[in-house]
């Protein structure tokens, strides 16, 4: 028998797909649109939920026998607070403009809904690597939509990925920017962001008819 049965592939493919945390649950749709103008910060982002989530669900699912139900939300927070805490301290001490770039939003995972929605609808009710299994699924389902929506800002809207040039110089009128094409600014702006989620969702439920009918 493989590491990962049936059940434990379906609850990391799951969310990159038919049960997406924000194009079929719309959860964390905030940081989407706060932090998707360049790629950089929205990989940085991602990896850092995929971190919080993948043992914050963990060390929940170790815990939920012993959490008296009346503080199980103080927990939860105690323990993503925690871990959010570890992530932050380590982008200042090796990424720090990144850290800076980044701002306030790595400290609002701490109130990112799809990590208390996670605890408490899985974690408390699983063991350990099931629940570990679901935190890094459903990471990578919100992980995924990040990059994608950072990837189409950054180069529509800057001509950049990573901050390097692949259109051509705007400046020199080099590459694409030779024949006339322009930047459009329109991107780098975050009601943007929410009209890239709109796309990818409208492309992902005209593929498969049914998530319209489930929702």
């Amino acid at each position: 028998m493989g590491l990962l049965s049936k059940k434990d592939t379906k609850l990391i493919l799951d969310p990159l797909t038919d049960d997406n945390p924000i194009t079929i649950q719309v959860l964390g749709i905030c940081s989407a649109l706060a932090i998707t103008a360049q790629l950089k910060p929205s990989i940085v982002m991602a990896v850092s939920v995929i971190f919080v989530l993948g043992l914050g669900n963990v060390v929940i699912s170790l815990m939920r026998n012993i959490i008296p139900s009346k503080i199980r939300i103080i927990v939860q927070l105690i323990v993503v607070a925690t871990l959010v805490i570890i992530v932050d301290q380590v982008l200042k001490a090796y990424a720090y403009t990144l850290s800076k770039e980044l701002s306030v939003f790595i400290g609002l995972i701490i109130t990112n809904c799809i990590i208390m929605g996670r605890f408490e609808a899985f974690a408390l009710g699983n063991k350990p690597w099931p629940s570990f299994l679901d935190g890094v699924g459903n990471a990578l389902g919100y992980g995924v939509i990040l990059i994608i929506v950072g990837f189409f800002r950054e180069l529509l809207g800057s001509g950049t990925l990573f901050g390097f040039q692949v259109l051509g110089n705007p400046i020199t009128k080099t590459g694409l920017y030779s024949i006339g094409y322009e930047n459009n600014g329109f991107m780098v702006l975050p009601p943007m962001a929410l009209i890239v989620v709109g796309i990818i969702i409208w492309v992902q439920r005209s593929r498969n008819p049914s998530l319209v009918e489930e929702n």
